[in-house]
C-alpha cells in the first residue's frame, strides 16, 4: 500500500514528538514513518574530524655514505735525476718534459775530453806499475840466489874454522855477507810489494776513469713521465743545485685531498671513489691509497691520498673533486627530516592505526634526505613524515602516505 507523504507544516511537530517519546496517535501513520526517516537521515554533527598529516614508509634500500674531499693532483713517487759527476759541461739533451721515457734510457749527454786524458793517462800508470812488478820480481830473484849463495859461504868457511884451516876473521866476514844478503832479499821483498800496490793503485784510478766516462750518459734511473726539465746545454753539471730532469714514476698520479676532521676517522685504505674536474666528460675511478696519520692545526684538514686508475685527463697541478665511497649497504631507511632529538635520544614518531607514538631509535649512514634506521623501527612502518609537525604521541591522526617514499 502506497504512503501519504507527510505534510512539511506538520515535520517539526513529528520530531519533537519523537525525541520526548510523545505518543501522537491522531498523526497519519504516514507522518509517523516520515518523521522516523528525517531522524536516522539527519546529520551526526559530534563526529571529530581528524588531522591530515604527511607519513613515510620504511623501506628497505641501499644506502651510501660518502664522504666528499677536493685537492689538488700530484705524482705518488717524484724522482729526481742528477749529474753523477761534477765539472763536465752539458754536450746533448735527448729528452723533454711530457716524454715517457724507461729505465736505464739515456737523457743527457756529458762532455768526455778531459775524462779521455785521463783515462790515457791512467793507461800508462798501468802499463808503469805491470813493469814495476816485473822489475821487483827480478830484483827478489837476484837478492834470493846471492843470499843462498852467502849462507853456503858462511857455513863452509864456518867448519873450516872450526878445524882450523881457516881464521876467524875470515868466517866472520863470511856470516855477515849472509846477513847483509838475506836484508836485499827482505828490501827487493818490500819493493816487489810496493810495485805491486802500484798496479792495484793504477788500476783503480782506470777504473773510476771509466766509471766517470760511463755517467756522462745521464741515464733515467726509473720508468715514466718527465714533468720537468732544467738542463740546459753548455752549463757545466753539477748535483749542487736544481736537478737535470725530474721524473714521475711510472707516470703514477693522485689526488691529496683535504678532508674534513669529522670524515677522516671514516676513511681507510681500498675504499673506492669518483673524481670530477674542470674539463672532465666523466668522472675517474680512483681507490684510497694512504690515509695520513695526522691533522692540521691550522686548518684541522686531514689528508687522504686516492690512486687514480686512469691518468690521461689529469695534469699535476689539477684541482680535483672527489667522493668516497666510506660505506655501503642495504637497510631501513626514513627521510631525514623523520627523525627528532630529545632528552630520550634520537627519537620517530610511529603511527599504528591512525595513532601517533614514539619510538626510540638508532640511526646509522646519511645518504642525501635518507638515514639509515638501524634499530627500532622495522621495515613497513609508517612514520611521521616531518618530526617538527604539530603532532605529539597519543594523538588520533589520518595519515597521507607521501609519494616517493616506497622504493
Amino acid at each position: 500500500m502506497m504512503l501519504q507523504k507527510a505534510d512539511p507544516d506538520m515535520r517539526p511537530i513529528l520530531i519533537l514528538a519523537a525525541a520526548f517519546g510523545v505518543m501522537l496517535p491522531a498523526l497519519p501513520v504516514a507522518a509517523q514513518e516520515a518523521a522516523a526517516a528525517a531522524e536516522t537521515t539527519a546529520p551526526d554533527t559530534a563526529a571529530p574530524v581528524l588531522p591530515a598529516i604527511s607519513v613515510a614508509e620504511v623501506t628497505t634500500r641501499v644506502i651510501t655514505d660518502r664522504v666528499i674531499a677536493s685537492g689538488l693532483i700530484a705524482a705518488v713517487e717524484e724522482v729526481q735525476v742528477a749529474p753523477l759527476i761534477e765539472g763536465q759541461p752539458l754536450e746533448a739533451l735527448q729528452a723533454d718534459v711530457g716524454d715517457m721515457v724507461t729505465e736505464g734510457q739515456v737523457l743527457a749527454v756529458l762532455s768526455k775530453s778531459t775524462l779521455e786524458l785521463q783515462k790515457t793517462e791512467g793507461v800508462a800508470s798501468l802499463a808503469a806499475a805491470r813493469a814495476g812488478i816485473a822489475q821487483g820480481e827480478a830484483q827478489l830473484v837476484e837478492a834470493e840466489a846471492a843470499a843462498a849463495e852467502a849462507r853456503r859461504v858462511a857455513d863452509r868457511t864456518a867448519k873450516l874454522s872450526e878445524q882450523g884451516s881457516t881464521p876467524q876473521a875470515q868466517a866472520d866476514t863470511a856470516a855477515a855477507n849472509a846477513t847483509s844478503a838475506a836484508a836485499r832479499v827482505n828490501v827487493a821483498k818490500e819493493g816487489l810489494e810496493s810495485a805491486r800496490a802500484q798496479l792495484a793503485l793504477a788500476e783503480a784510478r782506470l777504473e773510476n776513469v771509466e766509471l766517470q766516462l760511463s755517467r756522462t750518459e745521464v741515464k733515467a734511473p726509473v720508468s715514466g713521465e718527465i714533468v720537468a726539465r732544467n738542463a740546459k746545454i753548455g752549463a757545466i753539471a753539477t748535483a749542487a743545485g736544481q736537478p737535470m730532469f725530474v721524473i714521475v714514476r711510472d707516470g703514477a698520479l693522485e689526488l691529496r685531498a683535504d678532508v674534513a676532521e669529522s670524515d677522516i676517522l671514516r676513511l681507510k685504505p681500498g675504499q673506492p671513489a669518483r673524481l670530477r674536474g674542470v674539463g672532465m666528460g666523466e668522472p675517474l675511478a680512483g681507490t684510497v691509497r694512504l690515509v695520513e696519520p695526522t691533522i692540521d692545526a691550522a686548518s684541522r684538514l686531514g689528508r687522504a691520498r686516492i690512486a687514480v686508475d686512469a691518468t690521461g685527463a689529469l695534469r699535476v697541478g689539477m684541482y680535483v673533486e672527489a667522493e668516497i665511497i666510506a660505506a655501503e649497504r642495504e637497510g631501513l631507511a626514513v627521510p631525514i627530516s623523520a627523525i627528532g632529538n630529545g632528552p630520550e635520544g634520537t627519537t620517530i614518531l610511529r603511527v599504528k592505526d591512525g595513532l601517533v607514538e614514539q619510538v626510540t631509535v638508532t640511526t646509522g649512514i646519511r645518504d642525501g634526505g635518507m638515514v639509515e634506521v638501524t634499530q627500532g623501527l622495522a621495515p613497513g612502518d609508517l612514520v611521521v613524515a616531518k618530526a617538527g609537525a604539530f603532532v605529539r604521541p597519543g594523538d588520533r591522526i589520518n595519515p597521507v602516505l607521501t609519494s616517493g617514499t616506497t622504493n
